[in-house]
Parts: C-alpha cells; sequence; structure tokens
C-alpha cells in the first residue's frame, strides 16, 4: 500500500464523521452559555467560524482561540484533541513505522509503554490526564498517550494470534467493570500508586481485553447483530457525543443545587440520545458518503 492510499482511506474513514461532530459542536456552541461558560455570547460570529473550518481538518487551535474557555485545542468538540494525536501516528505509520520488523516494533513499543509508565508515576496527580491543551506539557502527554496505545495495537496485529475463548464476552466485560469503577489508589500523599495502577491496566489489562474479544465465539444470529451494532456506531458514537455533553454540563453549572435524581433524567436522554443520533449518522451520513468517497477516489 502506497502512502498515498493509505492516507486517501484515512481521509475516507474519519473527516465525514469529525465534520459533522465539529459542526455540531458550533450549532449548539451560543445555546450552551452559562455560569461556567459565561463569556461565550461574546464570541464573535467570525471566531466561532474559524475555529469551525480549522476544526474540520483536525489541526488544533492556539489559546488565542479559545473560544469556550476549557483550554481545548477542538473548543467544538474536545474529543478532536485524541484524533489529532492519532493522526500524527498514522503519518509515522505511513513514513517509516509500516517498514518495521516484528522485532524494531517491539522495541519501539516497549520504549512507548516505559515513557507512558515514567509520565504518568511522576505526573503531578498520578494519571495520564491531559494532551487537550496546545502548549508543550499537555502536547507531550497526549502524544505519549497515544504512542503505546496505537502501536502496541499494530504489534498485536502482526503477532498474535487469537484462539477460540468461551464467554468472552463476559470475561472482558468484568474486566471492564473493574478497571473503570476502581476508585485512585494511594490517596494525596502516594498518588505514584494511582500512576503505576493506570500504568499497569494501560499496558496490560487493556491489551488483554483486546485479546479476549478478538479471541471470542459469537453465537447467534442475535449476538451477532448486536455486536456489529456496537462495534458500527463505536466511533460515530465518539464524534457525535460531546456537544450533547456540553449542554449537560451547562446545565449543571446553572442548576447548581441540583440532586442526583433530578439530574438522572437529563443524563439518560443525552446517552441514549447519543446512542440514537450516532446511528442515524452512521446510516445516513457517514455510509452513503463514505461510499460516495470509495467510488470517487477508487
Amino acid at each position: 500500500m502506497t502512502v498515498g492510499t493509505f492516507f486517501k482511506r484515512r481521509v475516507e474513514r474519519l473527516q465525514p464523521m469529525v465534520i459533522l461532530g465539529m459542526t455540531l459542536g458550533a450549532i449548539g456552541f451560543y445555546y450552551t452559555d452559562s455560569a461556567l461558560w459565561p463569556l461565550i455570547h461574546t464570541v464573535p460570529l467570525w471566531k466561532l467560524l474559524l475555529v469551525l473550518f480549522i476544526g474540520y481538518t483536525v489541526l488544533p487551535v492556539p489559546l488565542s482561540l479559545d473560544i469556550r474557555g476549557w483550554e481545548e485545542m477542538h473548543p467544538l468538540n474536545s474529543v478532536g484533541w485524541s484524533l489529532f494525536f492519532e493522526y500524527i501516528a498514522n503519518i509515522m505509520y505511513a513514513l517509516f513505522i509500516r517498514k518495521f520488523s516484528k522485532k524494531s516494533l517491539s522495541i519501539f513499543v516497549v520504549i512507548a509503554a516505559i515513557a507512558l509508565a515514567h509520565m504518568a508515576i511522576t505526573s503531578s496527580n498520578g494519571d495520564v490526564s491531559g494532551g487537550w491543551t496546545l502548549n508543550t506539557e499537555q502536547v507531550y502527554i497526549g502524544f505519549i498517550r497515544t504512542m503505546y496505545p496505537f502501536f502496541a495495537g499494530l504489534l498485536m496485529s502482526r503477532v498474535a494470534k487469537p484462539t477460540r475463548i468461551k464467554n468472552a464476552f463476559l470475561w472482558c466485560s468484568l474486566l471492564v467493570i473493574v478497571v473503570l469503577y476502581m476508585p485512585r489508589i494511594g490517596g494525596a500523599e502516594h498518588l505514584w500508586l494511582n500512576g503505576l495502577y493506570e500504568s499497569f491496566c494501560i499496558i496490560i489489562v487493556f491489551p488483554l481485553i483486546v485479546y479476549l474479544g478478538a479471541s471470542g465465539v459469537i453465537q447467534g444470529k442475535a449476538e451477532s447483530k448486536i455486536c456489529k451494532f456496537l462495534g458500527d456506531i463505536s466511533y460515530p458514537l465518539y464524534l457525535v457525543h460531546y456537544p450533547f455533553v456540553y449542554f449537560y454540563v451547562a446545565w449543571i453549572s446553572n442548576n447548581k443545587g441540583v440532586t442526583f435524581l433530578e439530574a438522572l433524567p437529563y443524563a439518560l436522554l443525552i446517552l441514549f440520545g447519543s446512542i440514537l443520533f450516532a446511528y442515524i449518522s452512521l446510516k445516513w451520513y457517514d455510509e452513503p458518503i463514505r461510499k460516495w468517497l470509495r467510488r470517487r477516489f477508487a
């Protein structure tokens, strides 16, 4: 596969949903004016449109264009920061890493794992949070957060041979639940312990979950349809959910005394509404456009 073909495929796969996600953020931007973001109404339209068009390219915006006030490199759809670093990883892959032998790639992945663990353990917060601001510190965090997962996945695709594991979905689900529901470890006096835990999860547990999932056996049409549905909407959901989250955060900030039970219906609306919108976007927008792009670039 040539470098040109590689980038054509990346544009075809990523860009339609990126454009939709950024557009949603722009449409709802002024409506999220709130106690948390009190200056949104002062942002001129030209600046909003400038940030929107830059967002379409997934290039980060400088702090001078931080129109929301959260110091995000993509103020209209925060999740764009991870796509920016994924683009960097894809460029590295297309230019030279795709030519690495298994041994060279393994060495690269080990170095990335060490860098990730060092960052998490020595972090001032004892975690890997960060990467969404265009400054030296945050760009470093984003780069380190991306390198190991991206290229460890590439290495697994080359060397791991999935087997047949019964109840793989159950084991994957249990591992995800344990990891996500585990409270912070170590407390304020031993933040490095939490960094060590997060490193262990990212470097060991998450690849294990991927391997277990790849080794799972799908039984029956119903299970197959469920798995396909979840796989199909994963990327669209990632791109469209955050503009809706902005509305929820704005509502919470304007209603400081709201209880959990009062907020629950709105939280559920955001959750299931995002899933529904992601599926509609997939079927009526993303797939038709990608089909057209395949014909256009073939």
